[in-house]
């Protein structure tokens, strides 16, 4: 059969259908995302984030029994390789996480007996290990980084809360620990974005599930996928150090300028992004539990105004995403900023194992086909395409 051209060059595939999937779906003009049927909103209120991972992972909710299974075998593969820590402590102190982040992926793969086993259930198993270890590698790369030892696993505790003990050293309440497993919840997958679409094309070579979650964390490491959190949380500090009291007139200013407010507005959603509601609930919870009030009350002034503003300009369809309430959360729990996208990758690694799985056994598409994209030729040097090989020392200057 002759290959079909179909021509949508230059947009970044927005817009276009490339693979069916069975994970999640977004409803941008309603503001709707469901994993597997179900609404975020009824499993960031209800669910954990294993629960959810698991549903991710299997397609359905787990009974009592395959829920504790389920966290026992990601407890049980808490612990990083002695070899990962080791070759971590003779990086330089100055990398940034997520570069610290994407080497590793590669050494766990190396630590994995299960890494050649292409069954469905092979590819589980390298799941649990990486939804298990990546918490693990970020926690690991933030101690050393600050000249401090990894603390070990407390197998006491939930999952966030493990997360957030060995990050801080100290136990987090059961609050504060629930704030993060939302979190996690909230992220945990959203479709084909950067990331995922990049774990999948990998993985569509036949390359193992380790070299697809590599290339997603690169994915994820630009500032126009998971780096806008931590860009809102530096908006947020220099109002703060800047002494800004007429939030209104700021953003008037900024729009004039014709510069971002960043953690506003999204690829995909034309309304208010429904993680976005629940992490603003989260960060005026944790600011009111803390006495740090003042950033999620600037975050909101800044969204008031910033709707008000662009509605009185005609332009529509610009609301708060994800990162807009999340950097305030983030920094409440106490996270640097170049921290919070490797807070992403803790949770996405579940819907990322999801859609390799997919992508390798074909649930919803049939045989997966080798992404094999085309580009447009469209100029050489010597403006021809029959240009004539000139040796170096003839060539003119």
């Amino acid at each position: 059969m002759a290959e079909q051209t179909v021509r949508t060059k230059n947009i970044g595939l927005r817009g276009i259908t490339v693979a069916d999937t069975k994970i999640s779906y977004i409803d941008g003009e309603r503001g709707v995302l469901i994993y597997r049927g179900y609404k975020i909103e009824d499993l960031a209120r209800n669910s954990t984030f294993p629960e959810t991972a698991y549903l991710l992972l299997h397609e359905f909710l787990p009974t009592s029994q395959e829920l504790e299974s389920f966290e026992a075998k990601i407890r049980e593969f808490r612990d990083l390789p002695a070899f990962v820590i080791e070759a971590m402590k003779t990086w330089p102190r100055e990398a940034h996480p997520m570069d610290a982040l994407q080497a590793s992926i590669p050494l766990l793969a190396m630590a994995d007996p299960d890494l050649a086993d292409e069954t469905r259930e092979g590819n589980v198993a390298k799941a649990i290990r990486l939804i298990a270890r990546v918490p693990a590698v970020v926690a690991a790369w933030h101690r050393i980084r600050r000249g401090l030892e990894l603390p070990p696993p407390d197998d006491a505790l939930t999952h966030a809360g493990n997360f957030l003990w060995q990050v801080f050293g100290k136990k987090p309440d059961e609050e504060t620990a629930r704030v993060m497993d939302v979190c996690l919840i909230l992220h945990a997958d959203h479709t084909f974005n950067a990331s995922t679409f990049a774990c999948r094309e990998v993985v569509s070579t036949r390359a193992h599930m380790y070299a697809g979650v590599a290339a997603g964390v690169g994915a994820l490491s630009g500032e126009l996928h998971g780096g806008a959190n931590a860009r809102v949380m530096e908006m947020l500090q220099k109002i703060d150090r800047d002494g800004v009291t007429d939030i209104a007139a700021w953003v008037r200013e900024r729009l004039d300028r014709k510069e971002r407010i960043m953690g506003m507005g999204h690829a995909v959603y034309k309304t208010l992004d429904p993680r976005a509601r629940i992490l603003k609930e989260l960060a005026f919870q944790l600011g009111e539990k803390t006495g740090q009030k003042k950033w999620p009350e600037m975050t909101e002034a800044i969204e008031r105004a910033a709707m008000e503003e662009l509605q009185r300009r005609g332009k529509t369809g610009i609301q708060p995403n994800v990162d807009f309430y999340s950097a305030s959360v983030y920094h409440i729990l106490g996270f640097p900023g170049d921290l919070m996208t490797c807070i992403f990758a803790v949770s996405r690694i579940a819907g990322w194992c999801a859609h390799i799985i997919e992508e390798k056994f074909g649930e919803a598409q049939g045989k997966p086909a080798l992404y094999r994209p085309k580009a447009e030729y469209v100029g050489d040097y010597c403006g021809r395409m029959d240009c004539e090989y000139v040796p170096p020392e003839k060539r003119a200057k």
